[in-house]
């Protein structure tokens, strides 16, 4: 590896919404700093299962009554 042109790569503090906390090695900010997340797994509906749609609703139907004609 080349020297100096890699980023200083540092223990950080990562803070949840809900209080928790844990550290971690990032290339972020400095040696020690802390950051503060707006979203997490107890807040963000992409881990907390929020209403989910079925994107082909009625595609089995749509597919059957154009290919009635076919008699399969």
């Amino acid at each position: 590896m080349k020297n100096e042109i890699h980023p200083d790569y540092h223990t950080i503090t990562i803070k949840l919404t809900d209080g928790n906390s844990y550290e971690t090695r990032s290339t972020w900010g400095d040696e020690g700093d802390v950051m503060t997340l707006d979203v997490d797994p107890l807040s963000h509906p992409a881990w907390t299962g929020g209403i989910q749609r079925v994107s082909d609703t009625g595609q089995v139907a749509k597919f059957n009554k154009r290919f009635a004609q076919f008699d399969i």
